[in-house]
């Protein structure tokens, strides 16, 4: 069974890209466009993996993250891809950071690094 990745961003460029990059390498994916559905999203789907966003109308990425973060037995890895400066430290226990323009060969090196 593949591997789920959970894409948590608002814009629809990246969004499409990284669906496509990761179900074209194996993955299923299941996309939120906001902290807001993907709260919902995660306990329903059980992603392997979330790709997040930071800043999205609705609810932020970091307190998306504090809030799955306190759900019991929470060791879902996150990758924060995000066009914000001092990303860094908005997540600071996320797995790993990807500025925009990502390379998309290192983002699923990381990937496959994490959830296999």
């Amino acid at each position: 069974m593949s591997k789920k990745i959970m894409i948590v961003d608002d814009d629809p460029a990246i969004v499409k890209y990284l669906d496509t990059l990761f179900r074209d390498n194996g993955f299923a994916t299941c996309i939120a466009r906001d902290g807001k559905d993907a709260l919902d999203l995660f306990k329903t789907q059980q992603p392997d993996l979330i790709t997040l966003d930071l800043e999205m109308p609705e609810e932020w990425g970091p307190r998306f993250f504090r809030k799955i973060s306190k759900s019991k037995g929470f060791h879902t890895p996150v990758i924060v891809i995000s066009g914000l400066t001092g990303i860094r430290h908005a997540v600071p226990k996320a797995d790993a950071v990807f500025g925009k323009p990502f390379d998309p060969d290192q983002v699923l090196e990381t990937v496959r690094k994490l959830v296999t």
